[in-house]
């Protein structure tokens, strides 16, 4: 399951900059080289010490700040070092869904959730490649987490109702969902604090409180009565923050300012601006960071454990080229800019085991000129469909995003898929919200000049523009109308999973996911393989402590998040696979660093 190559460990592409010289890393004895075949550094001496704490977290996202806090609440001294100027990382960029099966919100709510259910569900889902004992400790931690965190925060959640686990027909799923979000939070409770949270992905309609669980109705506001009255209830929400003087938080925003808020009540600083260099080691043992912080390198010691939520790789090209599948690039992904992977290599020079380094949680994207738009609703509503080079359909459009990019990956050396093309008509424009723009206006002349998207009066004149074959795009789309107007797709089984039909059109009969196209002009969007940031990442056990290739544990060193290899294998279980396990594996490694503290 390991994608390390021993061999390529010293490639000069995916190692730091000049300043390594002057860092600290992994090694035995003295703890004062770097690992083989990486040049000496400093001597510690040489490295002044900014200060020392028992425990020093590497992120300041959901994984870092969760791990932080509990650190705190469990009566241990904390640092948070961050590399970016803002803190919140990726979580605050999210609609921040939280997959937690059985937690206290949803169980409030009446979701029919148990933890056997939970537990047969993520088996089928993950697989063998992930051990029962890491599931195990996922499912078991999590509602924990979530209790331990509105005890510990201004936070509190919302079940995100009707959104389904990805594959509720498997043994345990549950078609209502699992999957939380933020309550709205008002930001002022953070004070200047504030100016540093992460900018959102998107930002939300001036005037509005959107939650994550609106969008899929925001988009069917011109068609649809409950649409329209969830567009008014977020704008009247708007309104009240407004008069209350608010400044109202919703999704990752409010994720990440409250678990901020948290650590501000818990008084644990939170040093933004502060890169890991690398990791200090003292006999084989995790001993600290070297950072750089304020243009200079230095050295925060930890006495009981280095907790590493520092991110994925996404945004490090030789690391994408290295480790994953062509065509691939960090222009498609909507991580966090800051992401590079710098906890994963320090991880890997430290000795640990890296796995999944081939995947990230992937779905369709629009590479729009400014940034990629990562599609949910837009290639599952009714009147769509996704078409290869060769003009044909390869695969259901509404299933989970996920898989949608691992087909794209798997058929494009044989029936090249990437980029892929969505198809839509006039009639979907007219219907439905496509990224902010309303229905009837008319797109951005950016995206057509930057070959984003494409328009033409007939299908044959729209294949020319986008380089398939007319007569094959001609017949694919006729096949697919005939399929919409019986309301089966027999091709591909669009609409069979109660998952499908989350972001799809409740007036559409017989299948709320099928409509035909008919109405011309007719719209094609260039999509290709997004994602949200990398899954790949340190070998962890079921305590989150980092392992080596042979199974053994690299003492006081932990990680959570996309810098780990993710609980969810090669899979996506439900909205909020990313963050819940996130926060919850920084919980159980900052549990796990006080109890062996007070051991």
């Amino acid at each position: 399951m390991t994608n390390a190559d021993p061999a390529r460990r010293t490639d000069p592409a995916v190692l730091p900059g000049p300043s390594r010289r002057r860092v600290l890393g992994a090694a035995t004895g003295a703890g004062l080289t770097l690992a083989a075949g990486l040049p000496t550094a400093a001597d510690a001496a040489d490295v002044p010490l900014l200060g020392t704490y028992d425990v020093v977290v590497i992120g300041s996202g959901a994984a870092g700040m969760t791990a932080a806090l509990t650190a705190a609440k469990q009566g241990l001294s904390c640092v948070v070092v961050e590399k970016a100027a803002t803190f919140g990382g990726s979580a605050a960029r999210s609609g921040a869904g939280i997959w937690i099966p059985n937690n206290p919100v949803i169980l409030a709510a009446g979701v029919p959730d148990t933890s056997a259910k939970a537990a047969t569900y993520l088996a089928a889902v993950v697989g063998p490649e992930v051990s029962a004992e890491r599931r195990q400790a996922f499912l078991g931690h999590g509602p924990a987490m979530i209790s331990f965190v509105m005890a510990n925060s201004p936070l509190r959640f919302r079940w995100m109702e009707g959104y389904s686990d990805y594959y509720p027909e498997l043994a345990g799923g549950l078609p209502g969902g699992r999957s939380i979000e933020p309550a709205m939070l008002d930001g002022n409770i953070l004070g200047p604090e504030l100016a540093r949270l992460n900018p959102p992905y998107m930002a939300v309609p001036s005037g509005m409180v959107v939650f994550s669980a609106d969008y899929k109705w925001l988009a069917l506001a011109a068609v649809s009565a409950r649409g329209a009255a969830v567009a008014t209830e977020c704008l009247a929400r708007g309104t009240r923050a407004a008069l209350l003087g608010q400044k109202p938080l919703t999704m990752g925003q409010s994720l990440a300012a409250g678990l901020r808020a948290g650590l501000l009540t818990a008084q644990v600083p939170v040093w933004l601006n502060t890169p890991l260099t690398d990791l200090y080691l003292e006999n084989g043992a995790a001993a600290g960071a070297v950072v750089t912080r304020n243009g200079s390198a230095g050295l925060i010691r930890a006495r009981h454990g280095v907790i590493v939520g520092s991110g994925g790789f996404e945004h490090n090209a030789a690391m994408r080229e290295r480790y994953q599948r062509q065509p691939i690039g960090t222009e498609w992904t909507v991580g966090a800019k800051e992401n590079t992977g710098d906890g994963i290599r320090a991880g890997e020079r430290a000795g640990a085991a890296l796995d999944l380094m081939d995947d990230a949680w992937w779905g369709p994207a629009i590479p729009l000129p400014d940034q990629p738009y990562f599609c949910l609703a837009e290639r599952t509503l009714p009147g769509g469909l996704l078409v290869n080079a060769a003009g044909a359909r390869f695969v259901n459009e509404a299933a989970p995003y996920s898989d949608v990019v691992h087909i794209m990956y798997e058929r494009h050396a044989t029936d090249p898929d990437i980029p892929a093309w969505l198809i839509v008509d006039q009639n979907y424009r007219n219907r439905y919200l496509f990224k902010d723009v309303a229905p009837t206006f008319t797109l951005p002349e950016s995206w057509y000049a930057s070959g984003a998207a494409h328009k033409a009066w007939t299908l044959d004149a729209l294949a020319e523009r986008i380089g398939v074959p007319p007569a094959a795009l001609r017949a694919t789309v006729n096949r697919f109308n005939g399929l919409a107007l019986t309301g089966t797709d027999t091709d591909f089984r669009r609409g069979q999973s109660a998952y499908d039909h989350y972001y799809t059109d409740p007036a559409v009969r017989p299948n709320s996911c099928l409509a035909p196209l008919w109405l011309a002009p007719f719209y094609a969007f260039r999509i290709v393989p997004g994602d949200l940031g990398t899954k790949g990442g340190m070998r962890t056990d079921a305590r989150a402590r980092v392992l080596r290739p042979d199974g053994s544990v690299i003492p006081r060193l932990y990680a959570a998040g996309n810098a780990s290899a993710a609980v969810m294998g090669h899979s996506y279980a439900g909205a909020g696979s990313t963050i819940g396990p996130a926060m919850t594996f920084g919980h159980i490694a900052a549990l796990d660093v006080a109890s062996t503290a007070r051991a």
